[in-house]
């Protein structure tokens, strides 16, 4: 069990954003949290699986909502532990540690503040190492696991919890409650066993967020051969650079939707096309899907290499569009039906990465 504290914070925040593809909320708020739950509570447990009991009982913990509202309607913090409280109460049982549901955006910060508050360790792993806009999007349902019972809490007080016959229709649920209650909300969902998580889950997910978030940041010093290791560490490419001519977004559903195009710097005939929903989705290029997901599509500006979230694009601004494969836990049973780009209501095939 390693210990985390406010000097560890710069690179996973970093990595999360990049993980994020966009979505999942600006880290930084989280950030902020984080900091402040150290201050007082001190530093933070964060376990391998293997350092657990078997029979304890975990769950996740995250914000649900659309980013762009998250930019106006920012997390006052005792959300979150009343959301994990209700789950455990209604459950009538302790839960002994909590994990991250996705490794990207602020969801991957947020429960190490709500761990350490709890005076619980935080797991290493969780359920997809990015951001996924829609919660059955996970590595745990392709496992089999239930995302409920399940807890939804607001700034104000207010909590509910319930199950659900799929995570399908929890989704439908969860959204819909959030929507009423503002859509910047805590949930906390999929309780589990260590021994389910140790089938289910990304491993060391975390702490990979993190080293990503080291890479990128000497990329971003320009350091000799940074751009080989990032993408060497990530097994990506570089998909597309160019200027953002054109942007269309929304908050509609529950969803920041939209899409965003990209004329390329050299030759202005050639674009690229990305669909949004909360996170970058879907990326065209000359007529044809060239990442579709669950592979990753992460925009960089062209100049610092920070990574831009949905909620900051902007026209004009030239970027650097990066396309990372997914965890290969995603990679199972009826995977692409659910996190495939016909998931997502996008009539095309998944193209690999790998060729």
């Amino acid at each position: 069990m390693r210990k985390v504290d406010s000097a560890d914070l710069d690179q996973l925040t970093l990595g999360a954003t990049l993980l994020g593809t966009g979505g999942g909320g600006d880290p930084f708020i989280a950030k902020l949290m984080v900091e402040q739950a150290i201050q007082d509570f001190g530093a933070i447990d964060v376990a391998t699986l293997d350092e657990l009991d078997e029979d304890d009982l975990v769950a996740t913990v995250a914000v649900l909502g659309a980013p762009t509202v998250i930019v106006e309607k920012i997390p006052s913090g005792p959300e979150f532990t009343n959301a994990v409280r209700a789950l455990a109460a209604y459950l009538g049982k302790e839960i002994k540690a909590i994990m991250p549901v996705e490794v990207g955006g602020m969801n991957t910060l947020i429960p190490l503040a709500v761990a350490t508050e709890l005076g619980v360790p935080c797991v290493d792993a969780d359920g997809m190492r990015r951001a996924f806009p829609q919660i059955e999007m996970t590595a745990f349902t392709l496992a089999g696991l239930s995302a409920s019972p399940m807890s939804l809490a607001d700034e104000k007080g207010n909590k509910v919890t319930f199950e659900t016959t799929s995570n399908q229709v929890g989704e439908k649920l969860v959204r819909g409650s959030a929507m009423m209650l503002g859509l910047a909300n805590a949930v906390s969902l999929y309780p589990m066993t260590v021994r389910q998580a140790k089938d289910a889950a990304v491993w060391g997910s975390m702490q990979y967020c993190s080293d990503l978030g080291r890479l990128l940041r000497a990329v971003q010093h320009q350091e000799d051969g940074a751009w080989d290791q990032l993408l060497e560490f990530t097994e990506g490419v570089v998909a597309f650079e160019g200027k953002i001519i054109d942007l269309d977004r929304r908050t509609t559903t529950g969803f920041a939707r939209g899409t965003v195009t990209i004329e390329d710097f050299v030759d202005p005939g050639r674009t690229m096309r990305i669909e949004i929903q909360n996170e970058l989705l879907l990326a065209i290029a000359d007529g044809r899907a060239v990442v579709t997901p669950p592979d990753l599509i992460c925009m960089l500006d062209h100049e610092t290499s920070e990574p831009i979230t949905t909620e900051t694009l902007a026209y004009g601004q030239r970027v650097r569009v990066l396309a990372l494969p997914c965890a290969p836990e995603f990679k199972r049973g009826n995977w692409l039906d659910v996190v495939g780009p016909k998931a997502f209501g996008y009539d095309v095939d998944y193209v690999s990465l790998e060729g």
